[in-house]
């Protein structure tokens, strides 16, 4: 190769000895591209159809060639030098910024990218390498759908992988406001601290060559227009995150791509130096939260958030969904807003810690705060639906655990503390939960899986805010007396102010009733199976219509509690949650209980499933089977525990089914024929008949979902039994018995 390459400069200097002078040949070259400018007339010529393309990679040959033959490593050769102290890519990058012949700027481009990757002379901390390539930075990412865009996003990934071999680099590619503005106040070149002092006091290599300082310099200047100087805002604003925050808004999928994976190994450079000053003096946080900002601005109001949350599997890497048969208006601008919010997320997560913080923060404060938030409050049911739904996708695919403490703290604040039952919605998690019990069944269904999607997040915070700060001191346990032997010792159900609507005079059937406390044998066996039944056998008899459908049997639920069981238990590992709740100092006077804004919105919408759409009820039931699984032992006491010796108008999750029972047992009465037509409303449901209208059907569909819940936790007590993890040797009871 190094023969082809000795016989290409003979051939391009016209000489015939075997030995060629290297310099003379470059400078040969030179001259010869100046000297296009100084005799072409014909300004349409592309550049691809001169020689400039040729000479420039000869150019480049020599520079290469003479790197490979010195014999000392570290020292710059005479073309080198030569093209240092000529400024030759500051001519080179005035060329490019004035297009002419046309295509030169692609040229520039490819070979500022050439010979930063090729040469292996550490070049960018050279005053003249790093300052013509930051004037070159700003001719890149200026306009969308720019002929160069491959070309600058080739030049960036050479920037970006010098950077990360020498992360030092980053503040001298990144000044460029401060360079210009030594450059206006001083004539003389600035050196840099690793500058060769070869390059100043050197003039051996020169004197060889035709005085050309830089070649055709006054020539150039009648030919082409004069380098305006841009103001210095302007060239603040002009750096490497800027060009590649432009090339990430590339129509063309590739181009965005590569400059998106440049930004990333810009911002996970290890020096902690670098990474704070690309924080400070940068724009880097500013850009990419201000883009976020602008795809989330440019979305239509109108989008259905069902669409929304069917738009799943969005990855910054392919950010642009398929076009299949569930396209809808506004999706493709939907996927480009949640693909860069994907990228974001990766960012924090890849990034530098210092880095990370700030760009979590930008996120928050910029974003969340004073973008989504006004959404999220809004009086238009439209603008509140399509900002929930959206913010319950970001946090779908939210893995980085700096952002997402940044969007609990938004959600939740920083420090939640226990609530009183008058507090007014004060805090955005306040009107969030009121939106949960929203006039709108859409809003309240869309809020509730916000919170459903909130509870799988594997943020500590998240389950103290909503839950245990309301449950913590066990308030909800009567004081003063010891556990009763059962429940007949307790008060009448009559006396309880939770069953004061006369409906125990009504048909009201055994299995409804509050169970006796249960027998606990050494091996827990006979107290699981207690509990399991109380929640089996709390929907009656003519109430159930599982029994004629074999798919929807208890077992199919014990497998699936487990699964969720064993994930929370993963996922709330490192929390270091105790295994029992603390003991009841009985002598403790008994304090006014309160169960928390969320929780009371649960057990309401809990105590209204018969009245409420099949939708909704499904939703609250889903929200509470994300909840129940959690393995602390306030949760489980609260919320599984039917034999809980409650305080003086106190409810629990029990208690609350107790009562809809007994709601349930008065309005069979009112409906004729009520166990065939619950039996075709369930086959309605599953699909197994044609869907038709029919009388008290909202109720027909409450008592599915009742029932099928109740199912449901008794799997989940079964498997969290005790409550610091499942008892596998047990097999679970048959439903209804045990």
């Amino acid at each position: 190769m190094l023969s082809r390459l000795g016989a290409l400069l003979q051939e391009a200097v016209g000489a015939r000895e075997p030995s060629i002078d290297l310099l003379e040949a470059f400078v040969e070259h030179w001259k010869g591209i100046t000297h296009y400018y100084i005799g072409s007339t014909d300004e349409n010529t592309p550049a691809k159809k001169t020689d400039i393309p040729w000479r420039l990679k000869q150019m480049l040959d020599i520079l290469v060639y003479e790197e490979r033959q010195q014999t000392a490593a570290g020292e710059a050769g005479p073309c080198l030098e030569y093209l240092l102290q000529h400024k030759i890519l500051e001519t080179l990058c005035t060329l490019g910024k004035a297009e002419y012949p046309p295509g030169m700027r692609q040229q520039v481009f490819q070979f500022f990218s050439k010979i930063l990757a090729q040469v292996q002379h550490p070049l960018l901390h050279y005053l003249n390498v790093h300052r013509p390539v930051q004037k070159l930075l700003r001719l890149g990412g200026t306009v969308p759908g720019s002929q160069t865009e491959k070309e600058e996003v080739q030049f960036t990934t050479v920037l970006c992988s010098k950077i990360q071999q020498d992360p030092a680099l980053l503040t001298y590619i990144l000044e460029g406001k401060k360079m210009v503005s030594r450059k206006k106040s001083s004539k003389e070149p600035i050196t840099l601290p690793r500058e060769a002092a070869s390059v100043q006091d050197k003039d051996h290599a020169h004197s060889k060559a035709p005085d050309m300082s830089p070649c055709g310099a006054r020539a150039l200047s009648s030919q082409l227009p004069a380098e305006t100087e841009e103001p210095e805002g302007v060239v603040g604003e002009s750096t490497l995150i800027t060009a590649l925050i432009g090339l990430c808004k590339s129509k063309k999928g590739r181009v965005a791509l590569k400059a998106q994976e440049n930004l990333l190994l810009l911002v996970s450079v290890a020096s902690p130096a670098a990474a704070t000053y690309l924080v400070q003096s940068s724009p880097c946080c500013r850009v990419v939260t201000e883009h976020l900002c602008q795809l989330y601005q440019s979305l239509p109001p109108f989008l259905d958030p069902a669409d929304i949350a069917a738009l799943e599997g969005i990855s910054w890497r392919l950010p642009s969904a398929p076009s299949d048969e569930a396209s809808f208006p506004g999706k493709e601008a939907l996927a480009a807003f949640l693909g860069w919010f994907d990228y974001c997320d990766h960012l924090i997560t890849e990034a530098h810690t210092v880095v990370a913080e700030a760009l979590a923060k930008a996120v928050a404060e910029k974003f969340f705060v004073e973008i989504l938030q006004p959404h999220l409050l809004h009086v238009s049911e439209q603008s509140v639906l399509t900002s929930t739904a959206l913010l319950t996708a970001m946090l779908r695919q939210l893995r980085s655990p700096v952002l997402l403490r940044e969007a609990v703290a938004f959600l939740l604040g920083t420090d939640p503390q226990p609530a009183a039952p008058d507090d007014g919605p004060c805090t955005l998690c306040a009107h969030l939960i009121g939106h949960c019990d929203h006039l709108s069944d859409e809003i309240s269904i869309t809020t509730l899986r916000l919170f459903e999607e909130l509870l799988q997040k594997p943020h500590e915070q998240v389950i103290h805010g909503l839950v245990l700060c309301n449950l913590e001191g066990r308030h909800y346990v009567a004081r003063g007396s010891p556990e009763p032997e059962s429940y007949e010792d307790t008060l009448d159900l009559e006396e309880d102010p939770y069953f004061t609507d006369g409906f125990l005079n009504n048909s009201f059937q055994p299995s409804t009733k509050p169970p006796r406390a249960p027998a606990t044998n050494s091996d827990g066996k006979t107290a699981v199976t207690e509990i399991v039944n109380s929640f089996l056998c709390l929907v009656p008899e003519e109430a159930k219509t599982s029994a004629f459908l074999e798919e929807t049997g208890y077992d199919t639920y014990v497998h699936d509690a487990y699964g969720l069981f064993q994930e929370c238990s993963s996922r709330v590992a490192p929390w270091g949650w105790p295994l029992g709740p603390t003991p009841l100092d009985p002598h403790e006077p008994e304090r006014p209980f309160f169960e928390g804004h969320f929780l009371r919105m649960l057990f309401d919408r809990m105590s209204r499933i018969l009245e409420q759409p099949y939708s909704l009820n499904l939703q609250v039931t889903s929200v509470l089977s994300r909840l129940c699984p959690l393995p602390h032992p306030l949760i489980h006491e609260y919320l599984l525990d039917p034999y809980i010796n409650l305080a003086p108008g106190c409810r629990s999750l029990f208690s609350v089914l107790v009562r809809v029972i007994g709601d349930l047992m008065q309005r069979i009465q009112r409906v004729p024929q009520f166990s065939g037509k619950l039996l075709l409303v369930r086959k309605q449901l599953m699909g197994q008949v044609p869907g038709e209208q029919l009388d008290h059907q909202t109720l027909l569909q409450g008592v599915v979902v009742l029932e099928e819940f109740c199912k449901e936790l008794a799997a989940i007590a079964f498997v969290k039994f005790p409550p610091h993890g499942p008892h596998l040797h047990l097999s679970p009871p048959r439903e209804g018995h045990v």
